[in-house]
């Protein structure tokens, strides 16, 4: 007697095997794929963190040193700037400022960065009015409010070189 089997159950147990791998090898990828934009967003939020502390500390030491805007400079001595000029690019979208004087580095609590944290302080304007809508035809005559204008910029670092935050705030001080 003759056996007619063509091999069908071979073909089958095959494709089926060919599925599942093609399915394993997809959760793989995908699970990959998820731990990396996990890690790209730890790294970002660290980064982010480390730039928040920057900011704060430099708005802290404005407060406490500054009395005068002859410290800042076109030379960007000690990382306080004069603003660029309307040709040129910002300061702090050159990187040159981040390395060494051109800003001012701080250590901070925040765990797993690459570097620490640099900022950077700019004199933006004198803003001055010598009239007060509330002491109009008042007996003083020399009411003057006189508010300096900075804009602090921050560049945080996460854990890789490569994950930067920029945080910016605009601080107005009498002097």
């Amino acid at each position: 007697m003759q056996s007619k089997q063509t091999g069908v159950a071979l073909f089958i147990s095959l494709v089926l095997l060919l599925v599942l791998t093609i399915a394993g090898v997809s959760a793989v990828q995908t699970t990959t794929l998820e731990e990396r934009m996990a890690r790209n967003s730890h790294d970002s939020m660290i980064a982010f963190q480390s730039a928040e502390s920057a900011l704060r500390q430099a708005e802290d030491w404005m407060e406490n040193n500054v009395n005068s805007v002859a410290l800042f400079t076109d030379a960007g001595t000690n990382g306080l700037w004069t603003v660029a000029d309307f040709d040129e690019d910002e300061r702090w979208a050159d990187e040159a400022v981040w390395n060494g004087g051109g800003s001012v580095q701080v250590a901070v609590d925040v765990p797993d960065v690459a570097a620490q944290p640099r900022y950077i302080i700019e004199w933006l304007a004198t803003v001055e009015r010598t009239e007060s809508g509330v002491m109009l035809n008042s007996s003083y005559q020399s009411v003057l409010d006189r508010i300096e204008v900075f804009r602090i910029t921050a560049r945080g670092v996460g854990g890789s070189a490569n994950s930067q935050v920029i945080l910016q705030s605009t601080y107005g001080m009498i002097l």
